[in-house]
């Protein structure tokens, strides 16, 4: 079973695999690319989500990954974030750049069995301050929304399930989802 965890900043992604892993050591965790990329980059642009959705298609790759694992985010992620970009006011994104990483983002996907996408709701409990850039963490939400009914982008592989509830609806959810009883 290979899961990838989708939602905007501040959704709950990093306890909900947290909260997985504990009770599910056997699959290995990929963390959030942010981690891997250069910690200079900490203003949201283009070239920062660019790069993130290229590390977080590639270590889904086979070659690249454990059998069974659950990563935070994927490529759709950032493909969501350069839309909500492109979407802001004075931010543009280039048209090709789009295109290139639609494709990434479909060729990753195919690697990938459960989609779990984390949308933003008032019943998750989940408060994001000020400092979270608010409207893009709302336009990546929308975009994402957008995207996971795209076929052209998500393809046929992945399960695409929304998730939402408190901490421990969103756990037993994904549990039932990836090592339920028909797993």
């Amino acid at each position: 079973m290979r899961i990838v965890v989708s939602g905007t900043h501040a959704s709950g992604k990093s306890t909900l695999i947290s909260d997985f892993s504990v009770r599910h050591p056997e699959f290995a965790v990929l963390p959030d690319p942010f981690e891997l990329v250069d910690e200079a980059w900490d203003d949201p642009n283009a070239g920062l989500f660019a790069t993130q959705l290229r590390l977080s298609a590639s270590r889904l790759h086979p070659d690249e990954s454990a059998e069974q694992f659950i990563a935070e985010r994927g490529p759709i992620d950032f493909l969501a974030y350069l839309h909500a970009l492109d979407e802001l006011a004075g931010t543009s994104v280039s048209r090709d750049l789009l295109k290139r990483s639609e494709s990434i983002t479909r060729e990753a996907l195919q690697h990938v069995d459960l989609l779990v996408v984390l949308p933003l709701t008032t019943m998750d409990g989940i408060a994001a301050g000020a400092d979270e850039h608010l409207a893009l963490r709302d336009a990546m939400n929308d975009a994402l929304l957008d995207l996971i009914d795209d076929p052209d982008v998500v393809g046929e592989r992945p399960e695409v399930v929304e998730i939402t509830g408190n901490r421990n609806q969103r756990l037993a959810a994904i549990e039932a989802l990836a090592v339920g009883p028909s797993r």
